[in-house]
């Protein structure tokens, strides 16, 4: 049962973080708040909510291998199994992305979040250091995408709202309303679910909480990341999946342990710093040739990403 009410979990996350975007979203625009903002800051906490959500819970429920495993495991998937499983099905042509700033920042804040593991715990401290970072990365994102909107528009006029995702000139308050409360209420029930069972079944297998969130709580995350990169893939339109991943990445380091830290402490396993946060950190630099010399993600590399995330996974479970 404690698979089922996994899966459950997972669907239910999935569908209040969906709802909370979408409601989150057409409140802001109501309101009068610019939908370069909006796509910037809400959408992007939005559509990491699960995550923010599970890594909370696990921390309040002392669970810290759960709640730090799920962010590194996430960024591990996100560049072998995200980018690798479409890739494998045929060329990502990433050549045309440009994403040199935001990989640095990425790795940046790779860099950062590793220190502040290696202090044993991220405290409160830790988590304001990570969100002014994050703050520092909003900010340059936001004035390089207000720069590109210029550009655009002097190019060609375009609709502000018609890149927000979630967004429906149409949508009535009442919808809206409903929208956000499926959401407030869906995300702690769905990590609530995800993480009491992730532990149940972690005793049962004598494995530890650390295991589980880099191998069963990532993956689940993920997995909507990846069907929708590999749904794009099928379609020749995966031109930005580098661009995602990295953005999320950034997410999940910066946002997710800053905001949990700073609601708990999170004790740090020091098996993280002796194995996966390297790997975490090797798994980003291999992006280099992607970023820097303008290659595309081939079937080649595409298959040498997905082996080497399923050689972690059976390395973490042994």
């Amino acid at each position: 049962m404690e698979w089922l009410y996994i899966s459950l979990g997972l669907v239910i996350l999935l569908l209040a973080g969906d709802a909370l975007v979408r409601g989150a979203v057409n409140l802001s625009l109501r309101i009068g708040i610019p939908a370069l903002i909006v796509s910037l800051t809400i959408v992007a906490f939005g559509t990491s909510a699960p995550e923010l959500l599970i890594s909370l819970q696990a921390a309040l429920k002392n669970a810290p291998g759960i709640a730090l495993g799920n962010v590194v495991g996430s960024n591990i998937a996100n560049v072998l199994l995200v980018l690798g499983v479409p890739a494998a099905m045929t060329t990502l042509h990433t050549s045309g992305s440009e994403t040199r700033r935001s990989f640095v920042f990425m790795i940046f804040g790779t860099v950062l979040f590793i220190g502040l593991a290696a202090c044993g715990v991220f405290t409160f401290w830790s988590g304001v250091i990570l969100l002014i970072a994050l703050a520092v990365m909003l900010l340059d994102a936001m004035r390089s995408a207000h720069q590109h909107r210029k550009e655009a528009a002097a190019a060609c006029a375009l609709e502000d709202d018609e890149d927000v995702e979630g967004a429906d000139p149409d949508m009535p308050w009442w919808r809206i309303i409903v929208f956000l409360l499926l959401g407030l209420i869906g995300l702690p029930l769905g990590a609530d679910l995800m993480v009491d069972n992730a532990e149940i079944i972690a005793r049962r297998y004598g494995v530890s909480d650390t295991v589980i969130g880099l191998t069963l709580v990532a993956l689940g995350t993920s997995l909507p990341e990846l069907a929708t990169t590999v749904m794009a893939a099928l379609r020749r339109q995966a031109d930005v999946a580098l661009g995602n991943v990295i953005g999320s990445n950034m997410f999940n380091l910066l946002a997710i342990i800053g905001i949990t830290s700073i609601v708990h402490p999170i004790a740090v396993d020091p098996d993280f710093l002796e194995f996966d946060m390297w790997v975490m950190l090797a798994a980003s630099l291999m992006l280099i040739p992607f970023v820097f010399m303008k290659r595309d993600i081939t079937r080649v590399w595409g298959v040498t990403f997905t082996a080497l995330y399923v050689l972690f996974i059976l390395i973490t479970l042994n």
